[in-house]
């Protein structure tokens, strides 16, 4: 099913859908124990949520908290309260049964929307970024909506945490958690790295993943929250690509076997049965959350081209609402054969989703994401002996040179009508994200010797420590937007950094005093003695990380200077591991 799916581009999910429905215990009965199945699948989402965790470095999340519990939680309460009133209108629950039913129905499904967006290659555009903030918030909301269900419950549970305990446990699992990754995990990564056999990497990888699940669920938690958590600790970690590399075949079959363990889990009795009622749940669930998401969306920015399709990717139900929906039939607030409704409304909307998302992205498609997906990624491009991030007028100008030394050259950029323009004039550019190892990887970085990375702005030198990290051997070559910028690259070893008006300003002077009457070689010699000035100058500056440091040396006005003046250089400068280092 997936590969016939795949063939006619309507993605791997809904394959593996439609295959867990016909096997399933409602379709030919393949497979009977759906339910155990999904309880062991649900470790896909698991790996899925430690590898995205170790692509967001806490600093990054930090960037993120506006969205996360601002956006996020505005996400759960709004949808929650519209779906509570929808029910309360359509059904004949209690007002209690509806809340909780709405609050499950609010959360949408982690696993179905971000493998959704890695087949897609936009997890980690604006909107995606934003999508995940929202699923990231609904996985730490499932502890308040547990206790929730517990407030309501008519069933006495003697055992069951009291609701501040539950939040306690919460916190203390967390900080245990980043505790661990920075204080053990971290050390015996690189013991392990140091031992160099592969197997025991592989064990130390799942070992982490799964230990970390397992400590969040003994307290009642989620799963997925712990992985998550793990993750962003170890996204430091110089070993995070390899404990990618290691994880990712068991996500991969993992997650497979969640969908088709969810499309299993559709009792096709209670749709044949109650077609009108599922199909008119499944319209107020998708009609609900999409306007809601929408408009939140509008009101924290995103303009209606993104906001709508927002709404679209998150208006299905999701995993967590089975684990809600079997506490509230424990705690009698529900009957078994409405979680078995509103379970397969679950799961209709995440089949309706996807097709929801397919038809929007064929009837309205973005022009832009449109001819991106014309484009060749760097997979297409033939070895080279270095590859060049971003062709712009810079980067134009440093190939030229590197072909007439008759070196082969693969060239990486994001722009489309760059890549376009490009094509016209003969050259053929590749679209992708340099700063990604897999891109790289994609475009030869294994055998390539050099890296030039020409892309304009004051880029945050901290994107290139994966691409160092993946490929040590690499020389890297930047363009630096400015001083300041230049001195964040050296302070974080990249040396081989070119500010890129430095010396187009430099000839623009000389042209102006000749014009002046200047005499060319006292031209040269005052060219010859900023330079110099200004390397000195910036060598203290970096050593030092004030921007301030040498400013006496700069030509002031009312400050003639010829070659026979005075030598006013810096003199020594301190050596840059005897200083405080830039920040």
């Amino acid at each position: 099913m997936v590969p016939l799916f795949a063939r006619f581009k309507l993605g791997a999910v809904l394959g593996y859908l439609t295959a867990g429905v016909l096997i399933g215990p409602h379709g030919i009965g393949l497979i009977t124990e759906s339910e155990a199945v999904l309880k062991f699948a649900e470790f896909g989402i698991v790996l899925l949520l430690f590898v995205i965790g170790l692509e967001l470095k806490p600093s990054r999340l930090w960037a993120l908290r506006r969205d996360i519990f601002g956006l996020g939680t505005l996400q759960v309460v709004c949808c929650g309260l519209a779906l509570t009133g929808m029910l309360l209108l359509v059904t004949s629950l209690t007002w209690q049964a509806a809340l909780v039913v709405g609050l499950s129905l609010a959360l949408s499904s982690t696993a179905l929307i971000v493998q959704y967006l890695q087949e897609q290659g936009e997890l980690n555009t604006p909107s995606g970024e934003r999508a995940f903030s929202i699923l990231l918030l609904q996985d730490i909301a499932i502890v308040p909506l547990l206790i929730i269900v517990s407030a309501f419950s008519r069933v006495e549970a003697p055992d069951a945490p009291e609701g501040l305990t539950l939040v306690g446990y919460t916190l203390a699992a967390i900080v245990g958690l980043v505790l661990l990754g920075r204080f053990v995990l971290n050390p015996l990564l690189r013991f392990f790295g140091q031992v160099g056999t592969r197997d025991i990497f592989v064990i130390a990888a799942l070992l982490t993943v799964l230990g970390s699940a397992l400590l969040m669920a003994s307290f009642g938690l989620s799963m997925a929250l712990g992985a998550f958590i793990a993750g962003v600790m170890l996204a430091d970690s110089p070993y995070r690509h390899e404990l990618e590399a290691d994880i990712e075949p068991f996500r991969g079959l993992l997650l497979g076997l969640f969908f088709l363990a969810v499309g299993m889990a559709l009792n096709l009795g209670v749709v044949f049965d109650y077609p009108g009622r599922v199909l008119l749940l499944v319209l107020v669930v998708l009609a609900t959350k999409t306007v809601v998401i929408t408009l939140l969306a509008r009101v924290f920015g995103s303009p209606w081209r993104e906001a709508f399709p927002l709404g679209l990717l998150l208006s299905q139900g999701g995993e967590f609402a089975f684990v809600l929906l079997g506490a509230a039939v424990t705690g009698v607030l529900i009957t078994s054969q409405a979680a078995s409704l509103f379970t397969a409304v679950v799961t209709v909307s995440m089949l309706a989703s996807l097709l929801l998302m397919l038809a929007w992205r064929t009837f309205a498609p973005d022009p832009e994401q449109a001819a991106t997906r014309k484009l060749e990624g760097p997979e297409a491009a033939p070895p080279g002996t270095a590859i060049v991030i971003g062709y712009g007028r810079f980067g134009q100008i440093v190939t030229q040179l590197l072909h007439a030394r008759g070196v082969e050259v693969v060239l990486i950029d994001t722009k489309t009508e760059q890549i376009e323009r490009s094509r016209s004039f003969g050259w053929k550019v590749y679209f992708g994200d340099g700063f990604r190892p897999d891109v790289l990887r994609a475009a030869g970085a294994a055998t390539a010797q050099l890296l030039v990375v020409t892309t304009g702005r004051a880029w945050d030198p901290a994107r290139l420590e994966g691409v160092r990290a993946a490929f040590p051997h690499l020389k890297i070559v930047a363009r630096a937007h400015d001083r300041t910028h230049y001195m964040r690259l050296i302070s974080a070893d990249i040396e081989l950094a070119v500010r890129e008006l430095f010396l187009g300003a430099v000839e623009v002077g000389k042209i102006s005093l000749t014009e002046l009457g200047t005499d060319p070689k006292t031209v040269n010699a005052i060219a010859e003695e900023y330079i110099r000035r200004d390397s000195e100058r910036l060598s203290l500056q970096v050593a030092s990380g004030d921007i301030m440091a040498g400013r006496d040396t700069v030509f002031r006005p009312g400050q003639a200077w010829t070659p026979g003046s005075a030598d006013t250089s810096l003199g020594e400068i301190p050596p840059a591991e005897m200083a405080e280092p830039a920040r």
